[in-house]
């Protein structure tokens, strides 16, 4: 059997001979973590401070401007395999690999593995190993100089290198250029032949089945066929490319099973590759979250001599299901809807940007605990975005456990690419890898090309500035398409986010393809999402600050002030504070300090998406998926996402969770007067009585009436509402609410700046519970947008919800996990427990 052996203890780095570094690191050789980074390396040994604190970003640019060389040895036993190959799963990024003094080979792409016949340079005893990395930049900079430069958002040659493009600095993320071995390497020892690649291409016949819940059959064949209607039947190809060692030409067999099925193949002599085709009758199917169990098959493929014996295994959980994008053209333009097992889904999904600026202190722990905020937040998808990576096998293989749709972007970003060597050759190699490693995975339901590369050519000026220079048209439209339509043809493939379908069209119509909605939050106030019924919104985000405690933590302003230096260090956006103002201004009061400044403009990202997300949702049919910018951040950062850098969900994620519930229900403008509309994302029919008010502040009823309203499963139903319901004669002092059994839905007929509001009132009770603590809140005026902060008292602490509206008389409870003892009085007062109203004065109203 192959053997492999890890390589991931002694290593040491230190900079290059030459390199200009400051006096502190000199020449210094410091241990090293494998997998890992040179900064993660440098933190460790205490030679640099914590770039996420303040602005030590500024002052540790350096790094990615030096030559690094890490190093190890290592005690080496001859096993007597004709081949003993360096397996590198990922180098980050320029690369020359060095065993005892031998180059086994140079690298320039952190998008894919590399595999190096070491056996000539190994020796009985200690052996060296070397890797140096060059300077990134430099790198870069040298293509960019080759091939002429090419316009981009940033001004960053990350164009020029296939490495994480925001790794150069993004309008939320830190520029920290690394260098490392960031991912597994180690020794395989091997005899006769291995398994190179195995493709499981699953497909699911939803047209046909058989009476039996197994099969068997032989390389090619389909094995039984028949079967009752309306049944399904699973098909695996299983795509085998095996190494043969030199000489070792002899036929092999290659066997595989699943689900009970198990078929075989010969290799003849001299071939190097097969096919084995399983066929399963009514598999248990996967289905994403919300429409089924995630069934998943282990899927065991062996490689054996001519007698039998093993030479090598491999083995996946793979899941029975199919995917296809409808793209039929309707009255409103053309769909773009995900079919999943013939079922349509409305995409409730959000972006994802890697979890850390240094990847490889996300471990499966920590994807876990951002996935299941994701679900908690009744997310069903996530995209990868193309300015990241391709992510892990941990992160694929709990999206596929937890049913989450994953959309993966190839590695393209915000930037004209170009298309000549070096790039195309690393581009072409890193997508076959990158296909291949991630056909088992059934979570994974769509390829995207770009991300704003096409809408850039004709929005952004490149045209002019590129003069004919390739840009990257030819890697969307024919190298990547022709690479996933070999490789996984049972996936499909979309060009860019956005992107409309035709050339024809613009890549940013809204009623063909995928939208980004970017507008909204760079000028136009965000009431401006319900002017669009987009077929499916790729991205569309609003900014708000990371949660107390995080910002805390990362900076040491004293006092803190939206503007303060460190405050300002941790905003990248291009005029993010003034949107973050404009913002208010629309809306809400003016803030008087800091605390109020932090809880509006949460509060106004939080209102901002929820706008968007029910408007989009109401109009279900038409728009059949929304994707918010963002989940998650990187690093302690004011931002568009719902998890901050420490993973603290802000007000966002909970106005996200309301949201995005199976059952919604929502008050939206229709055709000049207001309509009751409910959308049933479940499936099972709802037959809600809801009953619609229309109040005044104090809450009392001026109008009422009962609406029995018929949803059908997966389906949305619009009412409109009475003209005595939509209207008033008092903007400032009524208001709307709808309300259901576990649902309410609300419409202020003024903004928050212009209501009417009293000075909060309210009684509050705190009582220890099981975890934490249990606070109750009366209110005696009404109460908009309560939410509690308990961050600001225990930095581990979390509320279990936040955003309440009551109405005079009314209760709600919070329930705050925490193991510390938290000062009632705080906990209950401001900054700690806020509503828009408390800043009608300046005095807790709590008790009054």
């Amino acid at each position: 059997m192959n053997s492999v052996r890890p390589l991931h203890e002694g290593w040491t780095v230190r900079p290059a001979d030459g390199s200009d570094v400051p006096d502190d690191v000199g020449d210094r050789s410091v241990p090293a973590a494998v997998p890992g980074c040179v900064h993660t390396d440098l933190l460790a040994a205490g030679l640099i401070p914590d770039p996420y604190l303040d602005d030590n970003e500024n002052r540790l640019s350096w790094i990615g401007r030096t030559d690094w060389v890490y190093e190890t040895t290592f005690d080496w036993v001859d096993p007597g395999d004709p081949r003993v190959d360096l397996v590198c799963a990922g180098l980050d990024t320029v690369a020359t690999v060095t065993l005892n003094d031998v180059e086994l080979g140079r690298t320039a792409n952190m998008h894919r593995g590399y595999r190096f016949d070491a056996r000539a340079a190994l020796h009985p005893g200690r052996n060296t190993l070397r890797v140096r990395f060059d300077s990134a930049y430099r790198h870069a900079e040298a293509v960019r100089d080759r091939l002429g430069d090419r316009p981009n958002a940033y001004p960053e040659p990350f164009n020029f290198i296939r490495k994480m493009a925001c790794n150069f600095g993004w309008d939320w993320g830190p520029n920290l250029v690394t260098a490392g071995i960031w991912q597994e390497i180690g020794l395989h020892a091997w005899a006769v032949a291995r398994l190179a690649s195995v493709r499981p291409l699953v497909t699911v016949d939803h047209t046909s089945g058989t009476a039996s819940g197994t099969a068997s059959g032989s390389a090619g064949d389909d094995g039984p066929g028949g079967g009752a209607p309306g049944g399904v039947t699973g098909r695996v190809e299983v795509h085998i490319d095996v190494d043969r060692a030199d000489g070792a030409d002899a036929p092999l067999t290659v066997v595989a099973a699943v689900a009970g099925a198990r078929a075989e193949a010969v290799v003849p002599a001299g071939q190097r590759s097969a096919v084995v085709t399983l066929t399963v009758a009514e598999p248990e199917l996967w289905w994403p979250r919300g429409y089924g169990k995630p069934a998943r098959h282990a899927l065991d493929v062996t490689l054996h001599r001519a007698d039998g014996s093993t030479l090598d295994t491999w083995q996946r959980h793979i899941g029975f299901r199919s995917v296809r994008l409808d793209t039929t053209a309707d009255p409103a333009g053309s769909a773009f809807t995900l079919v999943v097992n013939e079922m349509p889904v409305f995409v409730r999904g959000v972006n994802w940007i890697p979890d850390d600026a240094f990847p490889t202190r996300v471990d499966r722990a920590r994807y876990a605990h951002r996935f299941g905020q994701a679900v908690d937040a009744g997310v069903n998808f996530l995209r990868i975005w193309g300015g990241g990576r391709y992510e892990s096998e941990d992160f694929y293989d709990l999206a596929d456990e937890l049913g989450l749709l994953v959309g993966q972007d190839f590695l393209f970003a915000c930037a004209a690419y170009p298309e000549e060597e070096p790039i195309a050759g690393e581009v072409a190699a890193e997508a076959r890898y990158q296909v291949a490693r991630l056909t088992p995975h059934p979570s994974l339901v769509l390829w995207t090309g770009n991300n704003e590369n096409i809408w850039g050519w004709h929005d952004w000026g490149w045209q002019e500035v590129l003069d004919g220079r390739t840009w990257g048209l030819g890697y969307y439209l024919d190298v990547l398409p022709g690479i996933v339509a070999e490789l996984d043809p049972t996936r499909p493939y979309w060009p860019g986010s956005p992107y409309s379908g035709r050339d024809d069209l613009h890549p940013n119509d809204p009623a063909h393809g995928t939208m980004h909605i970017w507008d909204v939050w760079n000028t136009d106030d965000y009431l401006k999402y319900r002017q669009y019924v987009p077929r499916f919104l790729a991205e569309f985000g609003y900014q708000g600050p990371p949660a107390y405690a995080t910002l805390r933590r990362a900076i040491s302003d004293d006092p803190l002030a939206s503007d303060s230096p460190g405050m300002a260090h941790h905003q990248k956006a291009a005029d993010g504070d003034r949107k973050l103002r404009r913002g208010l201004d629309a809306h809400l009061p003016a803030p008087r300090d800091f605390d109020d400044w932090h809880y509006l403009t949460q509060l106004n990202q939080a209102r901002a998406i929820a706008v968007g997300v029910r408007h989009f949702r109401s109009h279900r049919g038409v728009c059949m998926g929304t994707i918010l910018w963002q989940l998650n951040d990187c690093w302690p950062v004011t931002s568009w996402a719902a998890v901050d850098g420490d993973g603290r969900r802000k007000p966002l994620w909970y106005a996200l969770r309301d949201a995005y519930a199976d059952r919604l229900l929502t008050i939206e403008p229709r055709d000049g007067g207001l309509a009751l509309v409910a959308v049933n994302d479940t499936g099972t029919d709802w037959h809600p009585q809801t009953d619609v008010t229309r109040l005044t502040l104090a809450g009392e009823p001026l109008a009422k009436i009962g609406y029995q309203l018929a949803v059908p499963a997966h389906s949305a139903v619009t009412v409109p509402l009475y003209p005595d319901l939509a209207a008033t004669d008092d903007p400032r002092r009524e208001l709307l609410l709808a309300d259901t059994a576990g649902q309410r839905a609300w419409w202020f007929f003024a903004e928050d700046n212009e209501v009417d509001y009293p000075v909060a009132g309210y009684d509050a009770a705190v009582e220890p519970t099981d975890g934490g603590l249990r606070v109750t809140v009366t209110a005696r005026t009404v109460l908009r947008d309560l939410t509690l902060y308990p961050d600001r008292l225990d930095p581990a602490a979390e509320v279990d919800r936040a955003l309440v509206t009551l109405l005079p008389g009314e209760s709600t409870e919070f329930v705050v996990r925490t193991g510390a003892e938290l000062d009632p009085a705080a906990l209950t007062s401001r900054p700690v427990l806020r509503c828009v109203n408390d800043m009608v004065n300046d005095t807790p109203a709590a008790g009054a």
